[in-house]
């Protein structure tokens, strides 16, 4: 099949530019692309039948790779099916190459199958789309061909990384006959080196006048994947100058003696008198989108004098906060290191003065922290309380294993777990899909993940995403390291939770959707060993066991009441705002 040699060649490349894992959906216009990746010795290839899971699939596992990972489907509507994930992708900058397989575009709106104008269809949401010809036999087509797939390959991985689409024009034939056999290459890659933007002179100088004439300096840290270095200089920040350091489970900020996580609790309907003392003069942020709604609003009502937004290149003005003065264009943890290098000669310089104003802060934002996680505690102590969502999250989190995976799913799994928050001794890496916070694919990216690593991925999800993306389960073998914990309340409890939707008639039917499913049948099916829980008292038996390495994946369902959810949530906002009065 001389005529399909460079798409057996896109095969090469992909290992040659260093992608090992290609997600694969079964179709008959994009065999030529299955073959040419399953019959290559250095590519794992995993198929998943569903498109729309295939591609969450793809995610988690570059989620945890953080390489780029290949997907490819047959043409038409499975196109449009990836779509949610690469929008997810491309918000949560995570690198993915969509090789789409198409019918030559003169067929285009001539009654044929399977064929739908994919050129762009994924618009804004991809960094760049590609269409490939559909002949091969001029050299020039195969010059396109190869340069187009050094260019995508590299543009995915190039920061900020993100999905990147090529779509591939296929004639037939499609499947090689039986006495043909693929050869591999020669193929040319081309090298793009990566570089790092440096502050002129001049403008670092600037910055550290501004922090020097700071006295209320917070640090704010959005969705980033857990690094032990930039923990490091946060503390090192924190302990020795007296900034405040604010994060979220999300942002992998843990609980310990430095950092405030307890935002959501103590800002929430805070008073004028104590948001003005919590007000900063100096905001730095780092990452990507923040969880916690009580932070951004307080960040907005009170905004920071001077504002400093880190971020390795300028592709857009991130201003979340409405109140952005200096966009830096650098790595945050480097300009975080050389900051407290410079810093902290400076101070040495001028004898290691204490500076009360940036002390007296720090000490007010620890003061609010601690008090919230007495109230936390307090709500969670009840010893006669049933079993809860809340309730279980705080004991499944308390026991996870050291140094696991936790991927948390959208809706109230990732804003309980928020509200709980993670040891630092614990030394878990949490990973979520909030760029765009949908439910659609959070199981699909757990087992992505899962697949890619020896550790434990725990999957911490509500009822109504789990059984949305059943066919996470359905295709591929379930990697034995993944955990999933499905909290089943038989409805979309968040909408009990927004004042909104709780205080309409139309809530159990329109909002919350009840369906009366368990997950016995679903793990059954999967081959999963299936683990029912309904008491707290059984949940602390349970746990002990659950994370113990096994031969095949678990699944531990419980069932808790939606009504005994919403008091347990009520009684929690009661004390909040009864904590903000005094």
């Amino acid at each position: 099949m001389p005529v399909l040699q460079p798409i057996v060649n896109i095969a090469e490349l992909l290992y040659q530019k260093g992608i090992t894992d290609v997600v694969v959906s079964p179709g008959s216009r994009s065999a030529p692309l299955t073959l040419a990746v399953a019959r290559h010795r250095h590519l794992r290839v995993r198929v998943m039948a569903d498109e729309r899971s295939a591609c969450f699939v793809a995610l988690g596992m570059a989620l945890q790779s953080r390489r780029t990972v290949a997907v490819i489907c047959t043409s038409g509507s499975a196109v449009y099916n990836l779509a949610p994930a690469v929008a997810e992708a491309s918000f949560g900058q995570v690198p993915l190459l969509l090789l789409t397989a198409d019918r030559p575009h003169e067929w285009l709106h001539q009654q044929d199958g399977q064929t739908i104008n994919q050129v762009g269809i994924f618009g804004t949401h991809v960094k760049r789309s590609y269409d490939l010809p559909a002949d091969y036999t001029h050299a020039d087509a195969r010059w396109f061909i190869e340069r187009t797939l050094n260019e995508a390959i590299t543009l995915s991985q190039l920061t900020p990384a993100g999905p990147v689409h090529v779509n591939v024009p296929l004639r037939e034939p499609f499947y090689p006959t039986t006495d043909e056999t693929f050869a591999y290459g020669p193929v040319r890659t081309i090298e793009a080196l990566s570089a790092q933007p440096t502050l002129p002179t001049d403008s670092w100088h600037r910055l550290l006048t501004e922090w020097e004439q700071s006295e209320r300096t917070l640090i704010a840290v959005g969705q980033l994947p857990y690094n032990t270095a930039l923990l490091t200089v946060l503390r090192k920040l924190s302990e020795e100058t007296g900034v405040v350091v604010v994060g979220e489970v999300v942002g992998n900020i843990p609980r310990n003696n430095v950092f405030i996580t307890r935002t959501d609790t103590f800002l929430a309907g805070i008073g004028e008198t104590n948001a003005r003392a919590l007000q900063p003069d100096l905001l730095l942020t780092i990452g990507n989108s923040f969880l916690t709604r009580n932070l951004k609003t307080f960040l907005r009502q009170y905004p920071a004098h001077r504002h400093w937004h880190i971020q390795p290149t300028i592709d857009h003005i991130n201003d979340s906060f409405q109140s952005l003065t200096t966009l830096i264009p650098a790595d945050p943890l480097a300009f975080l290191e050389k900051l407290f290098a410079d810093v902290d000669y400076q101070r040495f310089l001028q004898g290691d003065d204490e500076d009360d104003d940036q002390q007296g802060f720090l000490n007010r934002w620890h003061h609010m922290d601690r008090e919230a996680t007495r109230l936390v505690e307090k709500t969670l102590a009840e010893p006669t309380q049933p079993l809860t969502d809340w309730l279980a999250v705080q004991r499944i989190l308390d026991q996870l294993p050291d140094a696991s995976i936790l991927h948390l799913a959208n809706s109230m799994p990732v804003r309980y777990a928020n509200l709980c928050g993670l040891d630092e001794r614990q030394q878990i890496s949490v990973s979520s899909n909030r760029g765009v916070s949908g439910i659609d694919g959070c199981l699909s990216t757990a087992v992505g993940a899962a697949l890619m690593t020896d550790k434990l991925v725990t999957l911490l999800i509500g009822d109504v995403a789990f059984f949305y993306d059943r066919n996470a389960l359905w295709s591929a073998p379930v990697p034995p390291n993944l955990r999933i914990i499905l909290l089943n309340n038989d409805s979309g409890h968040i909408f009990r939770i927004i004042d909104g939707p709780s205080r309409q008639p139309e809530l159990e039917t329109y909002f919350e959707t009840p369906h009366g499913y368990t997950a016995r049948n679903t793990a059954q099916d999967a081959g999963l060993t299936y683990i029912p829980c309904n008491s707290p008292g059984a949940l602390g038996e349970i746990l002990s066991d659950f994370f113990q390495p096994a031969p095949t994946a678990k699944l531990l369902e419980l069932k808790t009441d939606k009504q005994a959810n919403q008091d347990l949530f009520l009684s929690y906002k009661a004390s909040v705002k009864a904590f903000q009065s005094r």
